[in-house]
């Protein structure tokens, strides 16, 4: 099952998936979307008497009815579906990302084992995905914070223009400002007759918050309600992430172009999944855009 303009939450009961469910929901009715609550089961013992495998699928109907039902009771959206699948849950929410706006999820569920900081289903998901997937971290939206933090956007020149738009967007949708960090990279130095120079820390930073300023404007220009707050800190990517993602509300973060090939995240995407200290929305960059595909039909046309 796959249907246009939808918003898919992957729900198995445990805390995790409450808090995802929470977070879906309060999408849902900032974009006026409807719900699609979906469920994987599968039974993981080898071969087994029908009627086991039967009483192993209640169990997982009940799990989803009470998501569903939970969602229907605690929002004002009125269209929600509940999906059963039997099989691999990553593989059941990549396939239905294919055809939504949006993917929720925790970042653990029941079968994620104990010194897991991130479980598995999670991990493919961020990675194989065709839409944005948050992965609900820290505390959740339970309860909703009287003084939500910004939305925060990690900035780089490989930067897709996508996580651009879903931070913006996502940024306009809950009134909250955008602040866009930029790790600004020091040359490493090392002791000895052919050691580095020492760097102009004041230069790179300017330089940075220009070409920040200068990537930002047509967002600024699209959406001139949201607040934009450029940074430039002198650190790692990851560092400044993480610590930027304190007082954050959801931390932004586009996946590399090659993900698609290698089905693998990138580093710091990677350490914001594992350890940001709120949700983080991972945005995936096209296959192909419209724009290739359109190259990609002129320049194999026939000359005539």
């Amino acid at each position: 099952m796959t249907a246009l303009h939808r918003i898919i939450v992957g729900y198995d009961g445990s805390d995790f998936s409450m808090q995802a469910l929470d977070w879906a929901m309060d999408e849902c009715e900032l974009r006026e979307l409807p719900l699609t609550v979906t469920h994987a089961w599968r039974w993981p013992y080898g071969k087994a008497p029908e009627e086991a495998r039967l009483h192993l699928r209640k169990a997982a109907e009940h799990v989803l009815h009470h998501g569903a039902d939970c969602a229907r009771s605690c929002s004002t959206i009125t269209d929600i579906t509940a999906d059963l699948f039997e099989g691999s849950a990553g593989e059941r929410l990549v396939e239905l990302s294919a055809g939504a706006d949006l993917v929720v999820i925790g970042s653990r569920g029941l079968g994620a084992v104990a010194r897991s900081v991130v479980g598995s289903v999670t991990a493919y998901v961020a990675a194989h995905a065709h839409a944005p997937v948050i992965i609900v971290r820290g505390a959740g939206p339970i309860p909703v914070p009287a003084d939500p933090g910004p939305v925060v956007l990690g900035l780089s020149p490989a930067t897709p223009d996508e996580a651009l738009e879903f931070a913006f967007g996502e940024a306009a949708l809950r009134r909250l400002p955008l602040v866009v960090t930029h790790a600004v990279h020091l040359q490493a130095m090392a002791w000895g007759t052919a050691m580095a120079p020492v760097p102009d820390v004041e230069s790179l930073i300017r330089a940075g918050q220009e070409g920040m300023r200068e990537r930002l404007t047509p967002w600024c220009e699209r959406y001139p309600e949201v607040q934009a707050d450029p940074r430039a800190v002198v650190a790692t990517a990851k560092e400044a992430l993480r610590a930027a993602s304190a007082d954050a509300s959801l931390v932004v973060v586009g996946a590399a172009r090659a993900r698609h090939r290698s089905g693998h995240l990138g580093t710091v995407v990677r350490a914001m999944v594992e350890s940001a200290a709120c949700p983080v929305a991972v945005v995936p960059v096209p296959a192909v855009r419209p724009q290739e595909e359109v190259d990609d039909r002129t320049s194999s046309a026939p000359e005539g």
